[in-house]
């Protein structure tokens, strides 16, 4: 490594220490408005949402709806897993499950 990227490097993980560290101290003194508050509450799942549909409809980078693919019948295995247990360990077993018998069966 040469110095160059040695500070380059430095110099990342004091933005990225510097950003963070000054949101977590002045957290507790921050109120945002109700709204907002209700409206933060969408974006965990509207970041799954955008993460895992690609993933689970262009497993190879071109449109996969059909129950020839394994990952479309996976996710909806485990939706209704998930729907009907509330078990979070239980949907992820029963998601890898119906995965690997969907590759390993057809």
């Amino acid at each position: 490594m040469s110095g160059a990227e040695a500070w380059m490097l430095v110099g990342m993980v004091i933005v990225t220490f510097g950003i963070r560290y000054f949101l977590f101290a002045v957290a507790d003194r921050i109120r945002l408005a109700p709204w907002l508050e209700v409206s933060l509450r969408f974006i965990p799942p509207a970041v799954l949402t955008a993460i895992t549909v690609p993933a689970v409809l262009l497993p190879n980078g071109e449109w996969q709806v059909s129950f020839a693919n394994s990952y479309l019948v996976a996710a909806l295995l485990s939706l209704t897993a998930g729907i009907v247990t509330r078990n979070l360990l239980m949907t992820i077993a029963m998601g890898l499950a119906a995965f690997f018998a969907h590759r390993y069966f057809f």
